[in-house]
């Protein structure tokens, strides 16, 4: 199946917030990282969010962001076509694959433990829910990038 992988530089928080809504659906998951701190993987985005870099996905796709000096970084991985002002697509002949997640419950980076939250706040199954998406090169068959994603519902 075709991938499309995608980058942009954007200068502020509101803007990144602005994408962020673009791309996101019900059924969004966001990861947040702070030097200090993991948020988890929580359904909802904190209308204040001071982390460096985080990742919002779905079904469709990633949105990873880091924050350099001048805004942020953002690289999108996506299993369909978007047309998003700015955004720069990654040249390559990207295929993806989806594969199950495998998470391990006693993770030491990070000692305080993991959390996997759902809309209202409540204890989410991670290995009912999300998966991987690789996305490679068909050319030769190089993996560049690991996506997270949300399994859909059979």
């Amino acid at each position: 199946m075709k991938g499309y992988v995608y980058s942009k530089q954007i200068v502020s928080q509101d803007e990144l917030k602005m994408l962020l809504k673009k791309l996101s659906n019900q059924h969004s998951y966001y990861f947040m990282r702070s030097p200090h701190a993991v948020s988890g993987i929580c359904m909802t985005l904190p209308e204040e969010f001071s982390t460096a870099e985080g990742q919002m996905f779905n079904a469709d796709c990633e949105l990873r962001w880091k924050k350099q000096k001048s805004g942020y970084d953002v690289l999108l991985l996506s299993r369909v076509e978007v047309d998003l002002e700015g955004m720069q697509s990654v040249p390559n002949n990207w295929e993806i694959c989806d594969f199950n997640a495998y998470f391990y419950k006693n993770e030491t980076k990070f000692p305080n433990g993991f959390t996997f939250k759902g809309l209202n706040d409540e204890n989410i199954e991670p290995e009912r829910i999300i998966g991987q998406r690789y996305f490679k090169d068909k050319d030769t068959a190089t993996v560049h990038f690991i996506a997270l994603t949300v399994k859909k519902n059979d």
